[in-house]
């Protein structure tokens, strides 16, 4: 299982948000390419970006923050926020993005997911943000009647690379992952599935890896807080 550091962008700043709240967010740091260093230097896989202000404005705004860190690392980078449409896909791949999430226009227009997943082979992913078992979109804001794993299995066959399936409720509020429900997701489909949200210690990263076909986990504040060590966390799931 993979552990993606995760970097949440918001005024150009690293920060964690409680439950997907921009009111609630937390600084933890000012220069985002320095923090995809360290993560890179514990021997990090993947980094996991967030545009969170993209997520809201429905394009990229926080991209001078991601291009350094594209320029500071040589692990490849995942990046989600604010990316609706083609042109904004084509130009994320094309600056070194390695492989860009679509949440909001998966349920809005998941035609494009399709024709996105078939010229970019294992480039994208597809991200799930439920509350309640239900997707939100729109930087969590909107919530829908879409149930998360009826949404994911629209994309069987649409040869996406990942599903990152985040509980909206456990998402920086320390309190462990939903272990039961991302399982039972990865159960459901074919497509690998990362979980996010609530990931706060080495037993949570066990619990997940143990409990099933879970191909990855995203932890942002607890290693922010000292709650989780990176290196050792790395080592243990190599392990």
């Amino acid at each position: 299982m993979i552990l993606y550091p995760a970097i949440d962008l918001k005024d150009g700043q690293c920060v964690r948000l409680l439950r997907g709240d921009m009111g609630s967010a937390t600084v933890f740091g000012d220069d985002p390419a320095a923090q995809a260093r360290s993560f890179a230097e514990a021997g990090c896989d993947w980094l996991h970006l967030v545009d969170l202000d993209g997520a809201f404005a429905g394009r990229p705004v926080n991209a001078e923050a991601v291009r350094a860190i594209l320029a500071a690392v040589d692990v490849p980078v995942q990046l989600g926020g604010g990316i609706r449409d083609r042109a904004t896909i084509e130009a994320w791949l094309e600056t070194g993005v390695a492989r860009v999430i679509l949440g909001t226009v998966a349920v809005e227009a998941p035609d494009l997911v399709h024709e996105a997943a078939a010229a970019h082979p294992g480039r994208i992913a597809v991200g799930l943000d439920a509350r309640g078992g239900r997707v939100a979109t729109r930087g969590w804001a909107e919530a829908t009647e879409h149930e998360a794993t009826d949404m994911a299995r629209r994309f069987e066959d649409a040869g996406i690379a990942a599903l990152i399936y985040t509980d909206i409720d456990r998402d920086g509020a320390m309190a462990g992952p939903n272990v039961a429900a991302t399982a039972a997701l990865a159960s459901a489909v074919s497509i690998p599935v990362i979980a996010s949200g609530g990931v706060s210690s080495l037993a949570d990263l066990v619990a997940l890896r143990d409990a099933g076909p879970i191909a990855g986990a995203i932890s942002g504040r607890a290693l922010y807080d000292g709650a989780l060590d990176l290196t050792e966390a790395l080592a243990a799931l190599r392990n």
